[in-house]
């Protein structure tokens, strides 16, 4: 077992109340001081820290007099809208705890989480969520107040709250103490029930008040305020993070409640924000989205070039700051000086010309893809955090930053890896168990050590690298262990692939389930020269679209051993998400449901017959036995690599694509 050390920074003092303190604090210091920027016709309206907190007090009065008390459960159950943030700060003055529901839940997840954390009243955003909470409402006694924000609940409430004295408020605020609990957060897991954990005020400032101690002042550029765009959702503990991070450490935050790829371009150009938060597949749909751009303008070779001097050029930097190397030679700095002025300032300026770094969270960002962004001059870097954690724990030191690990731990946490690779930690974010479920929260807290599931690895210098989850890990017939996620990551990198979930366990090799990048489909298919005829065109589209993914599978075999690359594999029409039960709603696979849903594909998909013939009681020779499907659309179009239900419209036979890459054994 191998220990790391906290990184040396200084710890902030520990919480004295609640998280709601926050917003009455910034109002008595600076009222006039913009916190929140709401949507308007005008582009974005301020909300000063003093017209926040009277938001804020108005609404904690109608929950009193709607009957909400300290410890009452309420769930929120809305897209990244202001109110949300509105009624989450009203329900910790009162001590009332939130409970997040994704608002894609399915009508079983809703009544399970109301059921489960025991709650007393739900928010939902629209008459579609409040239909979905009446189809349950019988089932849940305890339930009492459905609040619908399009129906202008926030008005209602203040209305209804008119009479209630601001002492009462007060009062309430002050007795809520550090370690009463703030949120029950479901971890959706990726199979099964999800289960309520339970984080307390003090665990979910203590992470965001260490990153503002120690880094604060990277989020802007000198002498600009701090901002940032909130799109993910606040259903899941890193949106939170973000929210209490901003109310805290008076970094404006403003709402984009579509996560669409023109609402976000829109919100960005539009806000301006500095610094920059997301999940990988945020910044991989950037990168795909500069190139597509590119290609489109005639200008993909110029792209393409910048793009690989802006990855030489911070691999250079990073080799100056962790002293192996003089940084970035005369020759490549004259090139990034040129692609500054020709791609970089545009690259920028889609992203609203003002941010300088950014964090991605929720599963492990590709190297070369931060090495990139590095490179045009906005570094983002990767993070590390569980809902048990109340969020990220893990940083890059500042001036020491290596792209393609997590960093090291917070000030005041402590972490280990164990001999089986699992990451253990231990400090004052840790959750307070999980709602209702003692035995599993034994299960996890050993000794004041959270196990985390997660495998992963530290380097000679102390940086910790996410490699996987321990149940995610494939083991082959033929006994060799895979962690799918670097594979994964190496295949989405790929402008085509946009979704990537690797199979194998129990089988001969290693497998990959593929959904395309639509956008980008698009793009190529327009830049194919149409030729001859329609069956001609189809024909050329096909080949070229497997030469593609062939690429695209090489890419990603060449970063693991022969034993370990991918073999077969299927391209599937239907993306993965959250509303057909095959994302998470932190965008994670739910490996389980994916399984279970394509079974018959992956069973044929392994049944594909070797190309070789063998002599009989011979083994099949797997590196040879690789498989593609594209399979005809219903309404006969071809021009859409598919595999959907039974039916299947094969080609191609048994050509080798299993294989493409050759043969790699470097790990």
């Amino acid at each position: 077992m191998r220990d790391l050390a906290p990184a040396p920074a200084a710890v902030p003092p520990p919480l004295t109340g609640g998280l709601a303190d926050s917003v009455f604090e910034h109002a008595d210091r600076t009222p006039g001081l913009p916190v929140l920027a709401r949507r308007s016709a005008d582009g974005w309206e301020a909300v000063t820290a003093a017209g926040f907190r009277r938001e804020v007090v108005a609404l904690a009065k109608g929950l009193v007099a709607a009957g909400i008390s300290p410890g009452h459960r309420v769930a929120l159950m809305a897209r990244t809208r202001y109110e949300w943030t509105l009624f989450a700060q009203a329900l910790w003055t009162v001590g009332a705890e939130v409970v997040p529901i994704h608002p894609a839940s399915s009508r079983d997840q809703v009544e399970w989480i109301l059921r489960d954390a025991s709650c007393v009243a739900v928010v939902v955003e629209d008459e579609q969520g409040a239909m979905t909470v009446g189809t349950v409402c019988a089932g849940l006694p305890l339930l009492r107040h459905v609040w619908q924000l399009d129906a202008d609940a926030v008005t209602a409430l203040g209305e209804r709250g008119v009479d209630v004295p601001l002492t009462t408020v007060e009062s309430l605020r002050r007795i809520v103490l550090p370690d009463s609990t703030a949120a029950v957060a479901y971890t959706s897991g990726t199979g099964g029930r999800p289960v309520g954990c339970a984080l307390s005020h003090q665990g979910l400032a203590h992470p965001c008040d260490v990153l503002l101690a120690g880094w604060g002042h990277t989020t802007a550029p000198p002498g600009e305020r701090p901002s940032v765009l909130a799109f993910l959702p606040f259903s899941h503990v890193y949106g939170i993070m973000i929210q209490v991070l901003c109310l805290r450490g008076g970094i404006l935050m403003a709402h984009e409640p579509e996560v669409t790829e023109g609402a976000i371009a829109s919100a960005l150009r539009t806000f301006r924000p500095t610094y920059l938060y997301g999940v990988p597949s945020v910044f991989e749909k950037l990168y795909k989205t500069y190139l597509r751009r590119a290609q489109e303008s005639g200008r993909g070779a110029l792209f393409a070039r910048a793009a690989r001097t802006a990855r030489e050029f911070a691999e250079a930097e990073e080799r100056r700051r962790l002293g192996r190397g003089q940084g970035p030679g005369l020759e490549l700095r004259l090139q990034h000086a040129l692609y500054e002025r020709t791609v970089y300032r545009g690259l920028r300026a889609a992203l609203g010309g003002r941010a300088v770094r950014g964090t991605s969270g929720g599963s492990s960002l590709d190297r070369e893809l931060s090495l990139f962004f590095e490179g045009i001059g906005v570094y983002v870097h990767d993070g590390y955090g569980l809902t048990e954690t109340s969020g990220g724990i893990t940083m890059q030191p500042l001036g020491r930053e290596k792209s393609g690990t997590v960093g090291m731990p917070l000030p005041g946490t402590e972490l280990r890896v164990a001999d089986d690779g699992e990451i253990l930690l231990r400090g004052p974010s840790l959750f307070q168990g999980y709602v209702g479920d003692e035995a599993r929260t034994r299960a996890v807290l050993r000794g004041g050590w959270l196990a985390t599931g997660d495998i992963g690895r530290l380097d000679e210098e102390g940086y910790l690298t996410i490699t996987g989850r321990k149940k995610d890990v494939i083991v082959t017939n033929g006994g060799t262990s895979v962690a799918p996620a670097p594979l994964e990551n190496r295949l989405r990198m790929h402008p085509l692939v946009h979704q990537a979930v690797v199979v194998g366990d129990g089988r001969p090799c290693v497998g990959a389930l593929l959904t395309l990048d639509p956008d980008f489909l698009a793009h190529w298919r327009a830049a194919l020269m149409p030729q001859g005829d329609s069956l001609a065109r189809e024909a050329r589209e096909e080949n070229s679209l497997r030469e593609e993914i062939a690429r695209a599978i090489a890419s990603a075999n060449s970063a693991v051993s022969r034993a370990e690359s991918i073999r077969v594999y299927r391209v599937l029409q239907e993306p993965f998400a959250p509303d057909n039960g095959m994302l998470t709603p932190s965008m994670k696979p739910r490996r389980d449901a994916i399984a279970r849903a394509y079974a018959e594909e992956i069973d044929a998909m392994y049944a594909a017959r070797p190309r070789r013939a063998r002599t009989p009681g011979e083994a099949a020779d797997w590196d040879d036995a690789g498989e593609d499907v594209f399979r005809q659309e219903g309404g006969g179009d071809r021009r859409h690599p598919v595999v959907r239900g039974s039916r299947r419209d094969e080609f191609g036979g048994d050509r080798p694509y299993g294989r493409p890459g050759g043969d790699r054994s470097h790990g």
